[in-house]
């Protein structure tokens, strides 16, 4: 191999598969492995691509006991990895040994005590002590956060130096909403779910509706349904949890005949957003929050809570609106209110492109790639 091609090590249990973390590894290593100067090996578990220039290396998990597979997956790993020789090791999850490690959600105890807010199990403890050895390890000496709300609460929960950590949103493809015809997916949306043309239609879309806050959303609905009882408004609720607990809120908030559960619409998804008028998620935390951007792509105000890392790109009352207080049905009913008005709602749609247009995958990328040539400068210079 000549001497100047990089050896690039990858590492992430489920590669281009679903979730936040495998969509970003794999919208960016894809684009990084037609770099001349990569040569990179993705470490997983599971994965799924069609690329001819990246290697694959299986990695073992024991699943049972559950405790030891965050443990198994990291020995395994580095096992695999240390035989070979990289000179870059890009961790996307929690393994022992890294150069850049990429933290997609939060430190794991903040994530059982805070927001789960369940005690610790045997399994926990184990993903922590993989954590806490990459964290504290010498090696790492670049962190990369998704939002600024991710590397606040890394700073407080860990004792890393605060240039140590780069804030990198993730991005979007948007190409897939700029070929569309809009009028076009409203009318063939809106006539499938049984949607007049004139309704003001908020969609919203999880796999965890408690999480992301679906009943403040449906409870700030059901407020602005009192005050503007005249406006005809409809809520789409699209992914898949327990919604039973859902369609009784609903039935209590006498909005029953507003919300239409969509289900799982991964192929029509697109679609969805374009029919749409306003996207709204109103999470208890979420470190990023990917569905945000892409509802921006497709041209959409948006309403979220202040506990979304995706604040960062969001302007209030520019390209959409940030909620300090998810219990504050009064004033969330009147942000729905100002959204109401089509030229107002027309003009933020705009912003909210533009937004989406200056984070595609492309362009964070490129960053991407400016952080692994960073490091490789910094790497050539400490060598005598």
């Amino acid at each position: 191999m000549p001497s100047n091609i990089r050896k690039i090590a990858v590492v992430i249990p489920k590669y281009g598969l679903v979730g936040g973390a495998e969509k970003f590894a794999f919208e960016m290593t894809e684009r990084l492995a037609y770099n001349h100067q990569y040569d990179i090996h993705v470490f997983a578990n599971r994965w799924q691509s069609n690329s001819r220039v990246i290697t694959f290396h299986k990695v073992p998990v024991i699943n049972f006991p559950k405790f030891l597979t965050t443990i198994s997956f990291a020995y395994f790993a580095g096992r695999k990895i240390s035989s070979l020789g990289f000179d870059l090791i890009h961790a996307h999850d929690r393994i022992f040994d890294a150069d850049i490690f990429t933290m997609h959600g939060l430190p794991h105890h903040t994530w059982v005590r805070d927001i789960r807010k369940k005690h610790m199990s045997l399994f926990d403890r184990g993903t922590q002590w993989v954590e806490k050895k990459l964290v504290n390890n010498e090696r790492c000496n670049r962190f990369i956060a998704v939002s600024s709300l991710a590397k606040e609460i890394f700073l407080g929960e860990y004792d890393i130096t605060p240039e140590k950590i780069q804030v990198l949103h993730p991005g979007v493809d948007i190409e897939r909403y700029g070929g569309r015809d809009r009028e076009v997916c409203r009318q063939e949306v809106r006539h499938y779910f049984g949607l007049n043309a004139n309704d003001m239609v908020i969609v919203f879309v999880a796999m965890n509706f408690d999480i992301k806050g679906l009943d403040y959303v449906m409870t700030a609905i059901g407020r602005f349904k009192e005050l503007h009882p005249d406006r005809s408004m409809k809520l789409l609720i699209v992914g898949r949890d327990k919604e039973k607990k859902y369609k009784k809120l609903a039935r209590d908030l006498e909005i029953s005949q507003d919300v239409i559960f969509t289900g799982v619409q991964k192929e029509n998804i697109e679609k969805i957003y374009m029919a749409s008028d306003i996207f709204m998620m109103l999470s208890r935390f979420d470190t990023f929050g990917i569905t945000v951007l892409e509802a921006m792509a497709a041209s959409l105000p948006v309403i979220i809570s202040d506990h979304v890392g995706a604040r960062d790109i969001v302007r209030n009352g520019i390209n959409g609106f940030i909620i300090e207080d998810n219990t504050d049905t009064k004033r969330i009913a009147q942000t729905i209110a100002i959204l109401s008005d089509k030229k107002i709602r027309t003009k933020m749609a705009q912003e909210a492109h533009i937004t989406a247009s200056n984070n595609s995958w492309d362009m964070v990328s490129r960053r991407m790639n400016e952080i692994y040539e960073t490091f490789f400068k910094k790497l050539n210079r400490l060598k005598p």
